[in-house]
């Protein structure tokens, strides 16, 4: 089991093209841990803002009477890629991890892999 620092590192070490990650608590809008960013990226702004993304995404599904659980949410830009990966098991609910990627670095698809296994290591 690795802890929250070693599963941020490991993010931006392991994950191609990974500028910034965070783990948040989307029911308080607080990042309890980040790495990355600077000043030209708030971190704890985007922490705050990608709760909202969450909570939204949760409540519509609940209004559509989906009995799915969310994996991931992408969010696509012209230079990045944000992934929110909401996590399952013991002591994750309620938040979820989030990665800031460089699109034209990133593989999407195992970034997502990467993330998936990092999660599955993170010990909350």
């Amino acid at each position: 089991m690795a802890n929250l620092e070693t599963s941020l590192k490991e993010c931006l070490s392991s994950i191609d093209g990974a500028s910034a990650a965070a783990l948040v608590d989307y029911t308080s809008g607080m990042a309890l841990g980040t790495l990355g960013g600077g000043k030209e990226f708030n971190l704890e702004v985007a922490a705050a803002g990608n709760t909202d993304v969450v909570r939204a995404k949760l409540r519509t599904m609940e209004l559509l009477g989906l009995k799915e659980e969310i994996e991931d949410i992408l969010i696509t830009l012209s230079s990045q890629y944000h992934m929110i990966r909401l996590l399952k098991g013991r002591g994750g609910n309620g938040l979820f991890l989030y990665l800031v990627l460089d699109a034209s670095r990133a593989n999407l698809a195992m970034a997502r892999h990467q993330l998936r296994r990092i999660e599955s290591e993170l010990e909350v």
